[in-house]
């Protein structure tokens, strides 16, 4: 599937601030990048550095005042989607040193405080069976609701409150994996079927086809995106390692607007 994005961001910096940016669409494993362009306010410095797991990158900038950054490009996704109760769980003693660290408690995925949960509400199932159940938990019980979290907002604080929106699906997605000993990752794109449009995220889970090679599947528990039709930007342990903007200093977010559409 060909997705064409278009991404406009603009945003205030009160001094001097550094900015770490990441919205592109990545080169990597399951996408083709067939064009990219970025355009930014003059800056006193612009540099790349590769993002989490080398998979795509984040720019630095030094800004000071209205800054504005626009960003186009087109993306063939080339990833197939394969039924989930099609795929097995790796055991941990068997997986690979990249998926190892995605089985960890993080910053807003405390996955150990969910173990005894999931071992109640999910024991009848398991590998990729298990995650479809969870999937499905999440997308019964949650309500979408824009507005309702923040970046104070963890996993824990969204399965009290049954609500969120797609960071808070996909946290919720990610401790209920890690603590059924499956590895999962938080990672951010751009789907053309998200409504409202915006960044969303997604979870990818570690889990083995029938000849037993492992690989992330994307994961959705929103509903709105799927392996065929979401372009990764990056991934991480959770939405702070996939953050579109940090600011390092005071930097006020003005205007925010993202159209990605199939062609």
């Amino acid at each position: 599937m060909h997705l064409t994005i278009a991404t406009r961001l603009a945003w205030h910096c009160k001094g001097p601030t550094d900015i770490l940016l990441q919205i592109e669409a990545a080169a990597a494993d399951g996408q083709r990048l067939l064009s990219s362009a970025l355009d930014c306010t003059p800056t006193s410095h612009f540099a790349r550095v590769p993002a989490q797991d080398g998979i795509g990158e984040r720019i630095w900038l030094h800004q000071e005042g209205d800054c504005a950054v626009t960003y186009n490009a087109e993306v063939e996704v080339l990833r197939q989607k394969t039924p989930l109760p099609a795929l097995t769980a790796v055991p941990p003693h068997r997986l690979p040193g990249e998926a190892v660290p995605y089985l960890m408690d993080s910053r807003y995925c405390p996955a150990s405080r969910f173990s005894p949960f999931v071992d109640e509400e999910f024991a009848e199932t398991e590998g990729g069976a298990k995650i479809a159940a969870m999937a499905a938990w999440i997308a019964g019980h949650y309500r979408y609701v824009p507005g309702t979290s923040d970046a104070s907002t963890t996993a824990i604080d969204s399965f009290v409150e049954r609500r969120g929106v797609c960071r808070d699906y996909a946290h919720t997605l990610i401790c209920f994996a890690r603590a059924a000993a499956i590895p999962a990752r938080f990672t951010s794109g751009y789907g053309a079927k998200v409504k409202p449009q915006d960044f969303h995220a997604v979870a990818e889970v570690w889990l083995a086809d029938a000849a037993g090679v492992g690989d992330w599947r994307v994961v959705d528990p929103t509903g709105m995106a799927d392996a065929t039709s979401f372009a990764r930007i990056a991934v991480g342990r959770d939405a702070a390692d996939t953050s579109f903007l940090t600011s390092f200093g005071q930097a006020d977010l003005r205007h925010l607007a993202i159209e990605v559409r199939e062609t």
